[in-house]
């Protein structure tokens, strides 16, 4: 168990989305690179922070926590920001929307990355779920459009949210990968409530301490590119 909070990450890998909420909430926290091209994530060590050897995991005095939306949440309530408090009437909203990323968009997004690990070798398969999750991501994506355009507080690049950094990293690995599939499913100006979201949090610091230390670019979420990290591989 840590004193302090400790990151254990890889570059634009999931954990990125942990980083910017730590920055955003200007708490100071540790780093530890997981070397995905030595399968660190499957080392005994990490497995023991995580089962599942998925990234992230944040060590706090409580223990390890692990899976995205629960890290965001836990750092939400805990330091009372980025989220409406538990007696607010927008919080079973913000909580519907912020589970909706985790659970079904964040979910159907790793399938669609890694075909294989849900169907099988089967070509004909992954094509054929790849065109299903394609379809299920922009009818994702229209949803979460509508919900912006009626601006919620909780979904304001003015004060952001958890889930408003959730949000454009998905949106950012949808626009870069698999990265040598077909990505032309795929359009930010389809979604153009979203679209100024994420214009308008890329000039804040918590992003832009982001790119420096994951090598994201200039405009990590409008006009993505592939990162270039001062340490560890993205993939």
């Amino acid at each position: 168990m840590s004193d302090t909070l400790r990151l254990h990450y890889a570059p634009d890998n999931a954990s990125l989305i942990v980083r910017m909420a730590l920055e955003e909430m200007n708490l100071p926290y540790q780093t530890a690179l997981v070397d995905r091209a030595a399968n660190a994530q499957r080392s005994a060590a990490y497995l023991a922070l995580n089962p599942n050897g998925l990234i992230p995991v944040l060590e706090t005095p409580h223990g390890a926590l692990f899976e995205t939306g629960a890290i965001l949440l836990w750092l939400a309530d805990t330091h009372r920001a980025m989220a409406p408090a538990p007696d607010e009437s927008s919080r079973g909203a913000f909580l519907t929307w912020l589970f909706f990323a985790s659970n079904t968009l964040h979910a159907d997004l790793r399938a669609l990355f890694y075909p294989a690990a849900y169907v099988g070798p089967s070509t004909s398969a992954q094509h054929a779920l790849t065109e299903t999750l394609q379809a299920r991501l922009r009818r994702h994506l229209r949803h979460l459009d509508d919900l912006a355009g009626t601006g919620p507080r909780w979904l304001s690049a003015a004060d952001p949210s958890v889930l408003c950094y959730y949000l454009a990293c998905l949106m950012r690995w949808m626009a870069l990968y698999p990265q040598h599939g077909d990505r032309r499913w795929f359009r930010l100006s389809d979604t153009p409530h979203l679209q100024r979201l994420l214009r308008d949090i890329e000039p804040r610091p918590a992003v832009r301490a982001a790119q420096v230390a994951e090598g994201l670019g200039e405009t990590p979420f409008t006009a993505p590119r592939y990162a270039t990290p001062p340490e560890g591989s993205a993939t």
